[in-house]
């Protein structure tokens, strides 16, 4: 028979990458976490990890047993939460990745908010706008936008309405005027953004039911959205953005929309997470509170009137 004590060991060694550091964490003896490892895999009748005096890594097995221990503790955890006081009541680890601009932001006091609420909740944080790999990081969840491309991922909507706005700072604005249709666009500099070593340089944008779009060019491109971002509030030229990150920009007046009579490219925002036994307590109240938030913001939208 499994046991927990097995499995959080397993998890624990292949998060650290090292079963010592596991050991340590644990409080018990590097021969008794060995031990333990042995005995699962016995029980499992696999390989999960291959150990040297140096290294340290999952096997093909043990990639795709992963996820399912992380999963079978949170559930152990989760029903004993039950048992002493109701569902509302959540603790532990959540890991989650979201984009950098969004992150950074806009999600870390809407965090702050959730584990006032939760105080026995610990958050670890990864900012990247890079996709994290659900499979092979130490992450539960993550947000990102738009739908996942590996169809195996299990997506959660946050904001489905959600969508790019064109925009600058007033300061830009003075200087070069504002432009007053898409092909306007060739003439000022548009501040990209690059994701996988593509540079997302055609800004798609719908008229009624004309679907346009734009090739822009500019002096400045970045990996990381909230370098774009910063760009624009010092006023080096127009972005194109999610509302999300940039709404609180413009309702203070740090940011203009522009050609509001454009919709803008949809920028759904869900929650992902690698297998639907993963949506736990914690990942549903969390995604409740996410939504909640977004809403707010999507109602003062140039697109939501």
């Amino acid at each position: 028979m499994l046991r927990s004590d097995d499995l959080q060991i397993f998890v624990l060694t292949a998060e650290l990458g090292s079963l010592s550091a596991a050991a340590r964490r644990l409080e018990m003896s590097p021969a008794v976490a060995s031990a333990a490892l042995k005995r699962l895999e016995a029980e499992l009748g696999c390989r999960l990890l291959v150990r040297s005096t140096r290294s340290l890594r999952l096997t093909g097995e043990g990639e795709q047993y992963l996820p399912h221990a992380r999963s079978a503790l949170q559930s152990l955890v989760d029903g004993q939460q039950v048992l002493v006081g109701g569902k509302a009541t959540i603790s532990g680890a959540l890991q989650l990745s979201a984009p950098s601009d969004f992150g950074r932001n806009v999600l870390l006091p809407w965090l702050d908010e959730f584990q006032l609420q939760h105080p026995l909740l610990s958050l670890r944080l990864l900012l990247a706008d890079r996709n994290a790999d659900l499979f092979r990081q130490p992450v539960d969840i993550a947000l990102r936008y738009g739908q996942p491309e590996d169809s195996s991922l299990v997506a959660l909507p946050v904001a489905v309405t959600n969508r790019r706005v064109l925009c600058a700072a007033p300061g830009y604005l003075a200087t070069h005027g504002a432009p007053r249709s898409l092909t306007d666009l060739s003439d000022h500099n548009c501040l990209r953004f690059m994701l996988a070593g593509r540079v997302h340089e055609r800004w798609c944008f719908q008229d009624g039911r004309r679907e346009l779009e734009q090739v822009v060019s500019g002096d400045r491109i970045s990996d990381d959205a909230d370098v774009v971002r910063r760009w624009a509030l010092a006023g080096q030229g127009l972005v194109y953005k999610s509302w999300l990150d940039i709404a609180q920009d413009v309702q203070a007046g740090r940011l203009v929309a522009l050609l509001p009579e454009l919709l803008g490219e949809p920028a759904p925002l869900n929650l992902i997470c690698a297998h639907r036994a993963h949506m736990g307590e914690r990942v549903r109240l969390l995604r409740e509170h996410l939504v909640g938030r977004c809403q707010r913001l999507i109602q003062l939208a140039p697109f939501a009137h």
